[in-house]
C-alpha cells in the first residue's frame, strides 16, 4: 500500500486490471475534499466522483441537470484529498453522446480541468466507438451497464435492468461492447446477481457492481448511503455501515442549545484576554483615523438619505 519513502502508493489502471478474478476492488463515491480524505484515508481503491453529486449534493430529482463544468469542480476538489485511491470522473449527460468527438473532447475537460485519472460514462453497444476513440486518446475509460441513471425516462424509472432472456442478452452484450472498445473495468448497476455472475465470468475486465449481487470484481456504494447520511428513501443495495446522519443532528442540536445557554464558548475555546480595557467610548473614538472620526453624539441621529448618494 505504501512506496519506498512511506508515501502512500497510487492506484494506477494497470493495478486494478490485475484484480480481476483476485483481491475485490472496493470503490465509494465521493464530491468534495473533505469526504475524499476520509475515504482515501480508510483504504478504498477507486474513489468515484459521480454525476450522483446532482441528487447528493443539488437536491435533484434525476442526474440529468449536472453540467460537465460541475463535474470539473467536483473532481478538482476530490482530488486534491486523494493520496492512494485512483479518480474515477463521471461523464454527464449530453456530454459525450452527441459524437465520438465531443465525447474525447469532455473526457479531456475531466483530466485537465478536474484532475481526474480516468473517466466513466453510461450505455453500451451505442456509446462503442465513443469509448474506443477516447482511449486511443490516452484516457482511461470506465464503463456502465444496466441501470443507466441519465436514461431513467426512457427506462421508466430506476428500475432493475436485465429481466428475461431478451434483457439478459442486451446487458452482456453491452458489457463485451465496451471490453472491445478497450474499457478498463465496467460497471454494473441494478441488474440480478445471477446476470452479474454471467457478465464477470465472460468479460476480461473487473465489474464493478452496486446492486447486482457479490460475484463482482468489486463494489461501489454512494457515500451518503453508506455513512447513514441520507435522508428519506435509499435503494434495496444501499447498505448502511454507520448511521451519521442522527449523530450529527443529535451533535449540531447540542450546539444550537449551548450557543443559546451561553455555555459555549467555554474557556477552553476562548483566546487569552488582553487584560483590563479602561477605554472610555470616546477615547476609543479618538483611536480613529481622522477621516473616519465622528462625533458620537451623531451616532443617534439618523442621516439624511441624501448623505448616501
Amino acid at each position: 500500500m505504501y512506496g519506498s519513502h512511506g508515501a502512500p502508493k497510487k492506484v494506477t489502471v494497470p493495478d486494478l486490471r490485475a484484480r480481476k478474478g483476485g483481491e475485490k476492488i472496493a470503490m465509494v463515491t465521493a464530491y468534495d475534499f473533505t469526504m475524499a480524505r476520509l475515504v482515501d484515508e480508510a483504504g478504498v481503491d477507486m474513489v468515484l466522483v459521480g454525476d450522483s453529486l446532482g441528487m447528493v449534493v443539488q437536491g435533484l430529482s434525476t442526474t440529468i441537470p449536472v453540467t460537465l463544468d460541475e463535474m470539473a469542480y467536483h473532481c478538482r476538489a476530490v482530488a486534491r484529498g486523494l493520496a492512494r485511491a485512483h479518480l474515477v470522473g463521471d461523464l454527464p449527460f449530453m456530454s459525450y453522446q452527441v459524437s465520438p468527438a465531443q465525447a474525447v473532447e469532455s473526457s479531456g475537460k475531466l483530466m485537465k480541468d478536474g484532475a481526474c485519472e480516468s473517466v466513466k460514462l453510461e450505455g453500451g453497444q451505442e456509446i462503442a466507438e465513443h469509448v474506443h476513440r477516447i482511449v486511443r486518446a490516452g484516457i482511461p475509460v470506465v464503463g456502465h451497464v444496466g441501470l443507466t441513471p441519465q436514461s431513467v425516462h426512457a427506462l421508466g424509472g430506476f428500475r432493475v435492468q436485465g429481466r428475461g432472456e431478451e434483457g439478459a442478452d442486451k446487458v452482456l452484450a453491452d458489457a463485451i461492447a465496451l471490453e472491445q472498445a478497450g474499457a478498463f473495468a465496467i460497471v454494473l448497476e441494478a441488474v440480478p446477481p445471477d446476470l452479474a455472475a454471467r457478465v464477470t465470468s465472460v468479460v476480461s475486465v473487473p465489474t464493478i457492481g452496486i446492486g447486482a449481487g457479490a460475484a463482482c470484481d468489486g463494489q461501489v456504494l454512494v457515500c451518503t448511503d453508506l455513512l447513514g447520511l441520507a435522508r428519506g428513501h435509499q435503494p434495496k443495495f444501499a447498505k448502511r455501515f454507520a448511521d451519521l446522519g442522527d449523530r450529527a443532528v443529535e451533535a449540531i442540536g447540542t450546539y444550537v442549545s449551548q450557543v443559546r445557554s451561553g455555555a459555549f464558548p467555554a474557556a477552553a475555546q476562548t483566546y487569552k484576554p488582553n487584560g483590563p480595557d479602561r477605554t472610555s467610548r470616546e477615547d476609543a473614538a479618538s483611536l480613529l483615523p481622522r477621516e473616519l472620526a465622528v462625533d458620537l453624539g451623531e451616532l443617534d441621529t439618523p442621516l439624511p438619505l441624501d448623505h448616501w448618494h
